[in-house]
Order: structure tokens, then C-alpha cells, then sequence
């Protein structure tokens, strides 16, 4: 990613009010000092439109069969990719749902099929690695994943422990 790509995007981040200060109770339990509200950038077209582009540049379109993402933070992201590439997209739910089809993968996924995954915010990383978990028992081959907004605190060591090649584009730092 280009300095003034990503310069950008941090710009739009803030500009946008995606960090906030004070006390937050996380979903995790946890307090913090601070949030990020993934939801003010994702249903930002600028945002969106600034974050597939720099994807976008990162993917070798030729050897990626599927952008896919955990629901709900994620969906708009993996759209604006899909849209901007014509690569296919996944859904991936973190449970069943009692009726339908009872999928914890929305779209078709072939065995072999390699797939890109991509987040909104991160923080332990336990969520994106159970979106990969659920794409490689599926018989999905995860060749990298993509964070918007790192938060610093474990999820780039956790995830890179599982052997999946993972780019944050930007660390909460970055936006303080």
C-alpha cells in the first residue's frame, strides 16, 4: 500500500470520527479508553470505496477464487471489494440460524477454492480466526487476510501463529 493511499484512508478515519475517547465497555467485557466505531466507516462510501481500492491493489486478482468476511462489520467491506474486482464474495456467520438453509457460509465456496478474508476492526483477532477456521473446514484454502483498523492488541501475533499471512491497514495508533 502507498503512503498516500493509506494517508488517506486515515484522514477519511478521522475526518469520520471512527475513534472515539472516553469510557467503553467492549464487546469482549472489557473497558477501554477509547472505540472504534467500525460502523461510522463502513457505511461510508468514501471510506469504502478508499478501503477496496487499496485492497484492491493488494490482491493478485489471477489466483483469488473468494472474498469473504465474517457478518456483520465485514460485509460492506467484502461488497465494495467483490464489486470493484468481480472477485465472488462469502458471508460467513459466527453461528447457524434455525431456519433456511442453516449455512455458516453464504455464497458457493468450492474445496480448493483460495480466498481472501477481510475485517473491519481487530482486536484479539479470535473472531477473523474463526471466519478462517469455518472457510478452511469448509475446504477453503486461506491465502491472506485484511483488517481495516488493528487495534494493537494481539490479533496481528495470534493471527500469524495460525499461519495466515495478515495485513492490518491501519493501527489504532496511526489514528490517535
Amino acid at each position: 500500500m502507498n503512503n498516500s493511499s493509506k494517508n488517506k484512508l486515515i484522514q477519511l478515519l478521522k475526518e469520520n470520527k471512527v475513534i472515539k475517547f472516553g469510557k467503553f465497555t467492549l464487546s469482549s467485557g472489557r473497558e477501554s479508553d477509547y472505540y472504534v466505531d467500525m460502523k461510522r466507516a463502513v457505511t461510508s462510501p468514501l471510506i469504502l470505496r478508499q478501503v477496496a481500492e487499496i485492497i484492491s491493489e493488494r490482491l493478485d486478482r489471477d489466483s483469488v477464487d473468494k472474498v469473504a468476511g465474517p457478518a456483520l462489520g465485514a460485509i460492506p467491506i467484502v461488497t465494495a471489494v467483490s464489486l470493484g474486482t468481480g472477485i465472488p464474495m462469502l458471508m460467513i456467520r459466527s453461528a447457524k440460524k434455525d431456519y433456511g438453509t442453516s449455512n455458516l457460509i453464504e455464497g458457493d465456496l468450492s474445496p480448493g477454492d483460495q480466498v481472501v478474508v477481510l475485517e473491519d476492526v481487530t482486536t484479539t483477532g479470535h473472531s477473523l480466526i474463526d471466519a478462517i477456521k469455518t472457510i478452511e473446514e469448509k475446504g477453503g484454502k486461506v491465502q491472506k487476510a485484511f483488517v481495516i483498523v488493528d487495534r494493537d492488541e494481539g490479533a496481528v501475533k495470534n493471527i500469524r501463529d495460525e499461519g495466515i499471512d495478515f495485513e492490518p491497514l491501519v493501527t489504532v495508533d496511526e489514528l490517535r
